[in-house]
């Protein structure tokens, strides 16, 4: 029972990213902008983590990728021992 919380967490949290990514793509406006201010106060301090660590090649920012996989990684752990 934990572990499925644990990995529904994890796994809201990971489309949280992806969510927060795709919108970061596009110019946003009125209630997006409200949307997407929520998203990176949730999202920032895990991908920021990254952000500090890995530098951006050029204008690609691969810190929220490395997240995702970092997520997905505690998240077999958390299966297998769990």
């Amino acid at each position: 029972m934990v572990a499925y919380v644990v990995l529904t967490v994890i796994k809201f949290y990971t489309w949280l990213i992806i969510a927060y990514v795709l919108m970061s793509w596009f110019p946003i406006s009125g209630v997006f902008q409200d949307i997407y201010s929520v998203l990176a106060t949730i999202v920032a301090p895990c991908v920021g983590v990254f952000r500090r660590i890995i530098p951006p090649l050029g204008a690609l920012d691969i810190s929220p990728i490395v997240a995702i996989l970092v997520l997905n990684v505690i998240a077999r752990v958390v299966s297998q021992v769990l």
